[in-house]
Parts: C-alpha cells; sequence; structure tokens
C-alpha cells in the first residue's frame, strides 16, 4: 500500500538585489539549494541532475524521508530556471522553475512547484497523512523563500 501526495505551489515577490545577481545564485543549484532548509544531501548525478535527499521527518518508530531527483536547465536570457522530474529515483517526483525579471531597481521572482511525493503507508492514513505532508512542505518552501529573501537584501 501506498499514499501518494501532490504538491502544487506557487509563490510571486519582490528582491532589492540585481536580477543578474539573482539568477547567478538561482541557476546555481548547489548554491541555491543551500538556502533550503532540511537538505541532508544533494548528489551532482552530471548532466544537470541532481538527487536531492530530505532529512528524515517524524519519530523514531514512524518517519519519512523524500528523496527525489531533477534535470536543471537555466537561461539568463529568458530569465529563467527550470527544473523537470527524473522518474526512476526516490519517492518522489519534483519538477518546477524561477521566472526572474528584472524590474531596473529591482527583481520581481515567480517560483512554481509541482510534485507528487509516494509514501509506503496504508492508503487510509491519506487524509491524515496529505494535509501534512503539504504542509510540511509548504513550511520548507516558506523558510527557503525567507532565506532568499535575506541573501538578496530583502523584499521590496
Amino acid at each position: 500500500m501506498a499514499v501518494t501526495v501532490n504538491i502544487d505551489l506557487g509563490y510571486e515577490f519582490e528582491v532589492k538585489a540585481k536580477a543578474a545577481d539573482v539568477f547567478d545564485v538561482l541557476s546555481d543549484v548547489p548554491t541555491s539549494v543551500s538556502f533550503f532548509p532540511k537538505v541532508e544531501k544533494l548528489t551532482d548525478m552530471g548532466d544537470g541532475v541532481y538527487k536531492w535527499e530530505m532529512e528524515k521527518v517524524g519519530t523514531a518508530q514512524v518517519n519519512i524521508q523524500t528523496i527525489y531527483a531533477s534535470k536543471y536547465t537555466s537561461s539568463k536570457p529568458k530569465g529563467s530556471v527550470v527544473w523537470k522530474p527524473v522518474p526512476g529515483v526516490g519517492n518522489a517526483l519534483v519538477g518546477g522553475s524561477w521566472k526572474i525579471t528584472d524590474n531596473k531597481k529591482s527583481t520581481a521572482l515567480e517560483l512554481k512547484i509541482e510534485g507528487e511525493i509516494t509514501l509506503p503507508l496504508p492508503g487510509l492514513m491519506k487524509m491524515v497523512v496529505g494535509p501534512v505532508v503539504e504542509g510540511e512542505f509548504e513550511k520548507l518552501v516558506d523558510k527557503y523563500i525567507a532565506n532568499l529573501i535575506k541573501k538578496f537584501g530583502g523584499e521590496v
């Protein structure tokens, strides 16, 4: 039995840093990931593919660890960083994108994340586990954004 939880998040915010500096941080996967909380290990699998291993959450008896890989591509002229899920690695499929817009005196950012996490739990637990997993993921992304806003000199 397994429970699959879908994640679909979208954020828009504006920071004081220059677009080129923001792009340099977000397009460098290890640098960008260094601002993401609770990442136990990030492995460069080559060809723009990175494997994420998150810290285990839960108790000693019942815990969940999310592991997945995504392939990253970035385009400075388009102001984009895109990642697509790599099937067959871990227990999740995660994709998303950054859209970076230069507003001359500030930089507008748009973050989209879509994911599917499969957990080895009885189907009956989906109603309980689903909202908890979604809430945890959202908290991590909120902290990631807060860390980036701090790095980029604050929000506009």
